[in-house]
């Protein structure tokens, strides 16, 4: 089975590898402030998502430049994806948005901006700031989703319900914005049929990229609680590559595969440990890909 993996859908749509420049806009979140709730999601860091984010103290064009030192043993004179990545990027006034979202996008090395948010704070205002950027350069928005099954949902506390994820995808569409999905696999009381489901949503919700991202239990977080307590156990090392490739089998062909596991950091991961080695992880992924057939081939 053959995937569109991102690199790929990169090289179709510009010609090159783009390199992401992950950055913090110094936001927070519905479910932090009080709006929701304030412990934030159950597996949510207190950086909300963004340790391997830029450093908030810093303009969003120093954290560009910063990011582009990270990578120049890699790559010269090449072009970024601006990432907005820690905490809910779209939840500000819309005069903050726009002075962030704008210097990204008059970055001369940056050909996208990515913006990671909630489907519940997607406000009209800020449909009309994203939709005027995308006429600049290519916004994608990233919706993070996890688990279509409200017991679970309410579990992890995501704090909206399975229609607000579904318009928000339509009102995205509508503009011509490109929407990513994030499913997380290993959800605490999930079956390996519920992931499965939850893929399988993704795929007929029009939008137009996933992101898999394995379930870490980090330090500091009411998941670590719970995890320690004994009350669910992480994906086995075989299970999740075998999970990964059914899940990937479901989805349609030019769905853009941005992601299929993910690496939490090193510094505060409690468990599995097994995915802290990335390479062995998509290794095993790939040929267990290759190996199986798409679901109505």
């Amino acid at each position: 089975m053959k995937i569109y993996t991102l690199n790929q859908y990169l090289h179709d749509v510009f010609g090159q590898k783009l390199y992401k420049i992950a950055l913090d806009g110094g936001f927070t979140c519905p479910n932090r402030d009080g709006t929701t709730d304030t412990r934030g999601c159950i597996f949510c860091s207190g950086a909300g998502s963004g340790e391997f984010a830029g450093d908030r103290t810093m303009s969003v064009t120093q954290q560009i430049e910063k990011g582009k030192e990270r990578v120049a043993g890699k790559i010269k004179d090449g072009r970024y994806i601006a990432y907005f990545q820690a905490f809910t990027n779209t939840y500000a006034p819309v005069e903050k948005l726009r002075s962030l979202y704008m210097e990204a996008i008059s970055h001369r090395d940056i050909a996208v901006v990515s913006i990671a948010t909630r489907p519940d704070c997607l406000p009209d205002e800020v449909l009309d700031l994203l939709c005027e950027c995308n006429k600049i350069k290519p916004v994608w928005v990233e919706l993070g989703l996890q688990t279509i099954h409200p017991g679970t949902a309410r579990y992890i506390r995501r704090g909206y319900p399975l229609s607000v994820y579904d318009d928000a995808v339509n009102r995205l569409k509508a503009i011509d914005i490109e929407v990513i999905a994030h499913v997380m696999l290993g959800l605490p009381g999930e079956t390996r049929q519920d992931m499965l489901d939850t893929v399988s949503y993704v795929g007929k919700s029009h939008a137009d990229g996933i992101k898999l991202q394995l379930l870490h239990v980090i330090r500091g977080t009411d998941l670590e609680k719970d995890y320690l307590a004994g009350k669910f156990e992480t994906l086995a090392f075989e299970s999740y590559v075998e999970l990964v490739a059914d899940c990937i089998a479901l989805l349609p062909e030019k769905m853009v595969i941005h992601r299929m596991t993910g690496d939490g950091d090193k510094r505060t991961l409690v468990a599995p440990m097994w995915s802290a080695d990335k390479k062995r992880v998509l290794n095993a992924l790939n040929v267990a890909i290759s190996q199986k057939d798409r679901v109505g081939d």
